[in-house]
């Protein structure tokens, strides 16, 4: 210690930090421990598998493969997709939903999909536009053959 007595000007500066200080608290938890974030990860929720991983949902089944005519297919309305078969064993998805005004297609017959709505066909092939006034083919979909039964996938 030198003895000198601080300066005004120190004891001022050192005060209105304090001053500074104080006012960012929040009434009652001077001294206390900032709360750390809550996340998920450290939840007080216990797991429902408990603590061990469950295996994946089994995926819905769309249809069985002998639901699906060669050089033909089936629409399913529910899901807004339809599935074909161009070839033995070739299953292929595609979007049930027009390119046209956004009607879901009615049937698969003679080789197109078709639409009830404004007479759009598509190939059941690759789905590409047969037949106006769609302008575009209909969207892919991936689908799963595990045996008979086809799933999304």
């Amino acid at each position: 210690m030198s003895g000198t007595p601080p300066s005004r000007r120190t004891v001022l500066a050192a005060g209105g930090v304090v001053a500074l200080t104080a006012g960012c608290s929040k009434y009652g938890d001077e001294g206390a421990e900032p709360e750390p974030p809550k996340s998920e990860a450290t939840s007080a929720e216990p797991s429902k598998s408990g603590g061990k991983d469950e295996p994946p949902p089994k995926p819905e089944e769309l249809a069985k493969t002998s639901d699906i005519p060669v050089g033909g297919g089936k629409v399913l309305k529910d899901k807004k997709i339809v599935v074909t078969q161009p070839e033995k064993g070739d299953f292929k998805a595609f979007s049930a939903v027009c390119t046209h005004s956004g009607c879901t297609v009615s049937d698969v017959a003679d080789g197109t999909i078709n639409c009830a709505c404004h007479g759009s066909k598509y190939r059941v092939a690759d789905a590409s536009v047969a037949d106006g006034p769609a302008p575009r083919p209909l969207a892919p979909e991936s689908i799963k053959v595990t045996g008979n039964s086809i799933t999304r996938g």
